[in-house]
């Protein structure tokens, strides 16, 4: 769930109530992992113009 589409104000006091409000945030993140779909996602992060013309060779080697 978007934070932005928390639209009312309340408050949480209590013990109790400090209990099920981090059990239900919890309870939504873990639903939130269960339900999201598997990624294939290979992510390689390049620092420099260096890496950059590393990589920009191998798929340059792999395309031809």
């Amino acid at each position: 769930m978007a934070t932005s589409s928390i639209k009312k104000n309340f408050v949480v006091s209590g013990a109790d109530q400090v209990e099920k409000f981090a059990n239900a945030i919890e309870e939504s993140y873990q639903e939130s992992l269960r339900s999201a779909p598997a990624s294939d996602l290979k992510i390689t992060h390049l620092r420099g113009a260096d890496e950059v013309k590393k990589f920009m060779a191998k798929r340059k080697k792999t395309n031809a």
